[in-house]
């Protein structure tokens, strides 16, 4: 129950933070712009389908791939807000009150500290499920309410880009417990740098047949399992033909296997331990 108290006061933290609602905001403007340009790029795709396929079901079949390769690339900008949201909002939820010494009026309460922090926790949680909601679902929304279409696998998809938001929180979290405000948000932008990065050199090397550059981005993908959700997820949404011939720029050829979600929640949980036991340990 105290917990729970710990969660509301950081969920409405959250919302007063003008960082989320700049990323709301921002969030906004980029549905509304891709459901205009997406508009008009389905219209050209549906004049020049009909004109080059006399076929009406195979012109559909290719107004619906279309939808679902540009439906992928909408949610790749979209998982990349959900990451900076995440980092940004959550990154001196512990830090910052640690250097301001408001955590001291927090703990002196008779909370324990593990409520204090899986409290905040929580409370995070919470709001990015809400913009994972928001911003990806209304994402697909928009594609389904102009073209009819949706993708496979919705729920899974939304759920891993979900996952690496909180591998995002993981990390700031046990930053926090460690790092300033600075220095936390440098360390969780670094790791996301890595994995963004290697991300690319697996996919090159796993075009290129390089053994060396796929072992290169597996590494990263351990080091920080962020971007290997976000690669699974897109996999999953994929439309089914433009898999299958892999003629896409969507397309992977290095998808991470189902054990990286085994290993990115184990990830997740260690770091949430460590934060546990460092936050007990700090002299506040």
């Amino acid at each position: 129950m105290r917990m729970l108290t710990i969660t509301n006061l950081t969920f409405r933290e959250a919302w007063r933070k003008k960082i989320f609602w700049l990323a709301l905001g921002l969030g906004v403007a980029f549905l509304i712009l891709f459901g205009i340009g997406f508009h008009f790029i389905f219209m050209e795709v549906t004049e020049h389908s009909r004109s080059a396929v006399e076929n009406t079901a195979y012109a559909n079949i290719l107004k619906n791939e279309v939808s679902g390769v540009f439906l992928i690339l909408g949610l790749f900008a979209v998982n990349f807000l959900i990451v900076m949201m995440s980092a940004l909002t959550s990154v001196d939820s512990i830090a910052g009150e640690i250097s301001s010494h408001t955590i001291q009026t927090i703990a002196s309460k008779p909370l324990r500290r593990w409520e204090i922090v899986l409290g905040k926790l929580l409370g995070q949680t919470l709001m990015l499920a809400g913009y994972v909601i928001f911003m990806a679902g209304g994402l697909i929304l928009e594609v389904y309410l102009l073209t009819g279409y949706q993708p496979p696998n919705i729920l899974a998809g939304l759920g891993l880009m979900m996952l690496e938001g909180l591998i995002v929180f993981s990390i700031t979290t046990l930053g926090g417990t460690y790092f300033s405000t600075l220095a936390n948000g440098v360390v969780v932008f670094m790791l996301y740098g890595i994995a963004f990065a290697g991300s690319w050199v697996e996919q090159i090397g796993a075009a290129l047949d390089s053994e060396t550059a796929i072992q290169v981005g597996i590494i990263a993908s351990l080091i920080m399992p962020g971007e290997a959700m976000w690669r699974l997820a897109s996999d999953l949404m994929q439309p089914l033909l433009v898999k299958k011939t892999e003629m896409s720029l969507v397309v992977l050829f290095s998808k991470p296997s189902p054990a990286m979600v085994v290993y990115a929640g184990i990830y997740s949980a260690v770091l949430v331990g460590l934060a546990l036991r460092q936050f007990n340990r700090r002299d506040l």
